[in-house]
């Protein structure tokens, strides 16, 4: 099988804090295939977003929405909560695309209900996680979902 195109999700406009996590999960998701959200670990972009002045707010929902289109998997860090993430799992699940949340139980935060209860153990997948853990839950994620990679 070819390297396989990876959606990931992570909270911009929700808060930042996160951001250094999700640069890590980038990286460790390259090892897969393309990533085409890349830009979600950069660490110019603030809770501002991307410059939305250059091409607008419809132009970031189009893009991305065709990059999910594209994706043969979506990997979500939803520890922030975010609206934009919700909106981006919501739209993954009517694609019918394999998608895994990851969630850091250490941060005090209790994850939404229609995250952690869209878990069916098998297009949607909800893994509670610290940093260390991601290369060995991604390595078996996507070795099981993907037996051909």
């Amino acid at each position: 099988m070819a390297a396989l195109s990876l959606y990931f999700c992570g909270s911009i406009r929700g808060g930042r804090e996160d951001r250094a996590i999700y640069a890590e999960i980038i990286q460790q998701l390259r090892r897969y295939g393309t990533v085409l959200t890349e830009h979600i670990g950069c660490a110019d972009i603030s809770e501002a977003g991307e410059d939305a002045q250059k091409d607008g707010d419809k132009f970031i929902h189009d893009r991305d929405v065709s990059w999910l289109q594209q994706a043969d998997v979506v990997v979500a860090e939803v520890t922030q909560p975010s609206l934009g993430v919700g909106y981006e799992l919501g739209r993954a699940v009517a694609m019918k695309k394999k998608i895994l949340c990851l969630f850091r139980v250490s941060s005090g935060r209790v994850l939404s209900a229609m995250v952690r209860g869209a878990d069916n153990g098998s297009s949607v997948l909800v893994k509670d996680y610290e940093p260390q853990d991601v290369e060995g839950i991604l390595r078996e994620y996507l070795s099981i979902t993907f037996p051909s990679l």
